[in-house]
């Protein structure tokens, strides 16, 4: 097999190795905000209206990898619904093996939490956020969502947060984080969220897997915006699976 070069090969690297390479950045005293996302050769962010059609076992193995490493997974409403999310299940001893390792994460092995961004609190307290969770999830809504809405959220488990009147900013939405200390954010989308925190100036790094396929039609992208934007970005690692998936990470210039 011919070599990329400044490549590695998935398959070279054990665990630890690659806890390594995807570690945030040591004694944070403010929030970092890295996203996740996976995409098709031809920019398809979605299969069948859902992500999960273009992973693949090495997309899963650092999906999971990421969720094990943060703070906290935030996430669009919009998302929760089309995703039917669950909350956070996790590995406890696997999150203190590398939080004793140096990786960041929960000693006690306590998953991150579910922190879903809805300026208007649409979302079902039956749904699987609340029922299938092992910690409350986070709702970032605002003082003029309806009451009876956050009220039942609130009901079905969650911790509701207003960050904001009308709107949650990325500023106000990364304040409320940084108060409960949550400061290793992993973004999982949706791309309307993901917009917004890159439009802000607030995104500290893209993982980006491209699986090895073909969608076409027209599935939405990994990022949209009101404004288009520039924002330069710097290619961090490469990693290549053999059933030709594509692993890169991205940090911001």
């Amino acid at each position: 097999m011919q070599r990329i070069p400044n490549a590695i090969q998935l398959t070279e690297l054990d665990a630890d190795g690659l806890a390594e390479l995807y570690a945030y950045p040591t004694s944070l005293d403010a929030p970092w905000v890295r996203a996740n996302f996976v995409a098709s050769i031809d920019g398809a962010a979605t299969a069948g209206d859902k992500s999960e059609g273009l992973g693949t076992p090495s997309d899963k193995q650092v999906f999971m990898l990421l969720r094990d490493l943060a703070d906290v997974i935030l996430v669009g409403a919009g998302t929760v619904r089309a995703e039917n999310y669950g909350g956070a299940r996790t590995d406890a001893q696997r999150r203190r093996t590398l939080h004793d390792q140096g990786f960041g994460g929960h000693r006690d092995g306590t998953p991150p939490p579910i922190a879903v961004v809805t300026a208007s609190a649409a979302l079902e307290p039956g749904c699987r956020l609340f029922t299938d969770t092992e910690v409350p999830p986070l709702i970032i809504t605002t003082s003029t969502a309806p009451e009876d809405r956050k009220r039942a959220l609130a009901d079905a488990g969650a911790e509701v947060i207003e960050a904001g009147g009308v709107a949650v900013t990325p500023k106000a939405l990364l304040k409320a984080l940084a108060e409960r200390g949550l400061h290793r954010v992993l973004c999982e989308g949706g791309p309307h969220l993901f917009g917004e925190l890159l439009e802000a100036d607030v995104v500290d790094e893209l993982c980006l897997t491209t699986a090895p396929l073909l969608i076409g039609g027209t599935a939405r992208r990994i990022a949209l915006s009101a404004h288009e934007f520039q924002s330069a970005m710097t290619r961090r690692q490469l990693l290549l699976d053999d059933d030709g998936t594509i692993l890169t990470r991205w940090v911001r210039r």
